[in-house]
């Protein structure tokens, strides 16, 4: 699997990898009555990518195996998935890492056993605005009612952070303060906000688990967040208020990071440039796939379209709308 490089992934991944978290998450955010029926004490992070090598510069696979609990032989697979911006096409991509999922779970089973392991997929989005669409993979089709019945459908689970306010969301110093930075990192009060969050791992601060995370927590905000935001002073009175006298060897750290790594413009410039690109061969590969070469014309137009654009471009190839596609691309 090649690097995920962009920051809210390494941050996603290295939070939810640790086992406690993902089962508190899953405890407090899946629907009651599908953590009724699973055994999280079985929780196991399953290894491994079923990422397509197109997707892996802006996707996370988190995959998780989990016992049934009223100890039948089958199990149920959570496909945890992250978000930092909007994918019309989500439902899609996420059918194609399930369908990995049930190839390799058919290659390495034993024996014959009837049926396919449940898989659930789940959403993380942390962006400010809401997320926009449908969570059904049968939304993804402009059809008349008499085509459903050839239509595949299943529905994702998501977790949208504008939709819950501070108070709602739930869990311990970790999942919390995780929560909470997701949820902030893109809004312009986040320096604001942040001695609070890092006041949730005071007390974790005592133990070397909970310096290593508030570690992990500070990278990310000087990865994922340009100095013109937050810079170096800023992160160390935000540790002083919430941590005093905890957080000088962090920072230490911290600023050897950004002499070593930093360069936080070229950095930025760099996302931006790649969040791009992403963006630009995503809309080419829609265009084609959904109206075939008499789109080709158009298919330059997406690299000197900007993202706003692109993005809306998708929504519109999404919906079906050849004609507000073909429109955005032409007026670049």
């Amino acid at each position: 699997m090649n690097q995920i490089t962009n920051p809210h992934d390494k941050f996603f991944k290295e939070v939810f990898t640790r086992r406690d978290t993902a089962v508190e998450f899953f405890l407090n955010y899946l629907p009651e009555d599908v953590v009724r029926l699973l055994n999280l004490d079985s929780l196991e992070y399953a290894k491994g990518s079923f990422i397509d090598k197109h997707l892996a510069e802006y996707s996370s696979d988190l995959l998780f195996k989990v016992s049934l609990r009223d100890g039948s032989e089958g199990y149920v697979y959570i496909l945890f998935e992250h978000k930092s911006y909007q994918e019309p096409l989500t439902a899609f991509h996420l059918l194609r890492y399930m369908v990995k999922i049930w190839e390799m779970w058919l290659k390495l089973k034993e024996e014959e056993k009837p049926g396919l392991p449940v898989i659930i997929p789940l959403v993380l989005y942390h962006k400010e605005q809401s997320w926009q669409g449908g969570l059904n993979f049968r939304d993804l089709f402009a059809s008349s009612e008499e085509m459903i019945s050839f239509i595949p459908d299943f529905q994702y689970l998501l977790w949208d952070a504008s939709g819950y306010n501070d108070e709602e969301i739930k869990g311990k110093a970790i999942l919390r303060a995780t929560l909470l930075l997701l949820k902030y990192v893109f809004r312009k009060d986040l320096i604001d906000r942040l001695p609070e969050i890092l006041g949730l791992l005071r007390d974790l601060c005592e133990k070397r688990t909970g310096l290593e995370y508030l570690e992990t927590i500070l990278r990310y905000i000087v990865n994922a967040v340009t100095k013109d935001e937050i810079n170096y002073e800023d992160l160390k009175a935000a540790v002083d208020k919430a941590l005093p006298g905890k957080g000088g060897d962090i920072m230490t750290t911290i600023a050897d990071v950004l002499r070593e790594e930093g360069k936080q413009e070229g950095m930025q410039r760099g996302m931006q440039r790649g969040r791009h690109e992403e963006l630009a061969r995503m809309v080419r590969e829609a265009l084609l796939e959904k109206w075939g070469r008499e789109m080709e014309s158009l298919l330059s137009s997406a690299d000197k379209a900007s993202v706003d654009i692109l993005e809306r471009v998708l929504l519109r190839i999404v919906r079906g709308d050849q004609d507000g596609a073909r429109a955005l691309l032409k007026a670049n």
